[in-house]
């Protein structure tokens, strides 16, 4: 078991920015690839980013490239996401995911960890 526990949400203006972490305990954290979604109110959850399990391999979502950056330290087991030019459509429910293989983070299905949540607010 991996347990995963988010922090760093808030409210913050449009323009503004946040940084988000997620701390990993119980398995080893750098046998996972790591990644983040959001849940909007009222919507689907959606892929964020991810990082792969050394950190050298990074993806991202076309509506947060160039504003987020996605990264971790496996010595801390802590995974971060760092938030800048926030816009009021980013606000949701942000999550952490943990997955064996790369490729899986990028899915909700095939993700085998979740953290609770944190909520990001962006007011315009």
């Amino acid at each position: 078991q991996v347990q995963l526990v988010e922090s760093g949400g808030g409210l913050v203006q449009a323009g503004g920015s946040l940084r988000l972490s997620c701390a990993a305990s119980g398995r080893t954290f750098s046998n996972y690839a790591m990644g983040w979604f959001r849940q909007p109110p009222g919507k689907e959850r959606e892929f964020v980013t991810a990082i792969s399990r050394s950190g050298g391999s990074t993806y991202y979502a076309d509506s947060v490239k160039g504003r987020f950056t996605i990264s971790r330290d496996n010595a801390k087991n802590t995974v971060y996401l760092q938030m800048n030019s926030l816009k009021p459509e980013d606000t949701a429910v942000y999550y952490c995911a943990a997955a064996r293989a790369y490729v899986d983070v990028t899915t909700t299905s095939r993700c085998d960890y979740w953290g609770q949540g944190t909520q990001v607010t962006v007011s315009s």
